[in-house]
């Protein structure tokens, strides 16, 4: 999987196209991609995005989830790159 961050115009390129992100969507890649293979649940992603303590998170990440990998991922229902973790969290897939 080919991704590819641009902080300047806040989207993300893969083999396919480029896609606009908003800022939070950016922010929450951007923090998964420097975290590869490591699993975190909403709070932990909440707090290092937004830089404070959460407040009923599950929801909202859940939304910012699914709205990038509409935009990453190739078959959005089954995504191979950021998956679910039943009861922890999400993580980011990187390619070995």
């Amino acid at each position: 999987m080919f991704l590819k961050l641009d902080k300047n115009t806040m989207s993300v390129k893969t083999k396919r196209n480029t896609k606009h992100l908003t800022p939070t969507e950016f922010h929450i890649l951007e923090f998964l991609l420097a975290h590869p293979n490591e699993i975190y649940n909403s709070d932990e992603i909440y707090r290092n995005v937004w830089k404070e303590e959460p407040f009923e998170t599950n929801g909202m990440i859940a939304v910012h989830m699914r709205h990038i990998r509409e935009k990453i991922e190739e078959d959005p229902p089954r995504p191979k790159f950021i998956l679910s973790h039943w009861g922890k969290g999400y993580s980011f897939v990187k390619a070995v």
